[in-house]
């Protein structure tokens, strides 16, 4: 459900620049988001993230979109009741059916005039999906200045990887079948 291929012929969807489905989450964290330490817990900033990437994907797709994986979510620092949360996302880059969306977790106290900091990061790939859940395909991304080039850059190096990874577990496990 994953196929992070080039667009194949006559898939000819026009493509549309990272800006266009750029999206920004906003919340405030409260006692009810907090784990025994005290401090948010990291399942709540995973689902914010999840969020956040799944609407840059919906819109990026023109429809629906499913979480196909979640690379590299990294918790920077912690995050207090009372922070005022706000994750940015953004389509990375595209395959046929699938699209990297990159996270970033800023947050800032919500009785303070001081800027927000980083928190957070995450790379999520999204698998289009048509009514019946198979996937479909997705416009390919444009991006549209020299950082969102070399976001798209890093994409591709970050599926490189996943593909391998995936590549030399399947050939582990047929080498070692169940014991």
């Amino acid at each position: 459900m994953t196929d992070q291929g080039p667009t194949a012929a006559g898939d000819d969807l026009p493509g549309k620049p990272t800006s266009a489905s750029r999206t920004t989450l906003s919340h405030i964290m409260t006692a009810a988001d907090t784990n025994l330490l005290g401090t948010v817990h990291g399942g709540v900033i995973m689902k914010l993230v999840d969020d956040a990437a799944g609407a840059v994907a919906g819109r990026h797709s023109g429809g629906p979109a499913v979480t196909a994986s979640m690379d590299e979510m990294a918790f920077l620092s912690p995050v207090r009741v009372g922070d005022l949360v706000h994750v940015h996302a953004q389509c990375n880059w595209t395959g046929r059916t699938s699209m990297e969306i990159g996270v970033r977790v800023m947050a800032e106290r919500w009785n303070e005039s001081t800027p927000a900091t980083q928190v957070g990061s995450a790379y999520l790939v999204f698998a289009a999906v048509d009514a019946d859940g198979m996937p479909r395909s997705v416009p390919p991304v444009i991006p549209d200045s020299e950082r969102n080039a070399r976001r798209f850059q890093e994409a591709q190096i970050r599926r490189t990887h996943r593909l391998a990874r995936r590549r030399a577990i399947r050939e582990l496990r047929e080498q070692r079948p169940d014991e």
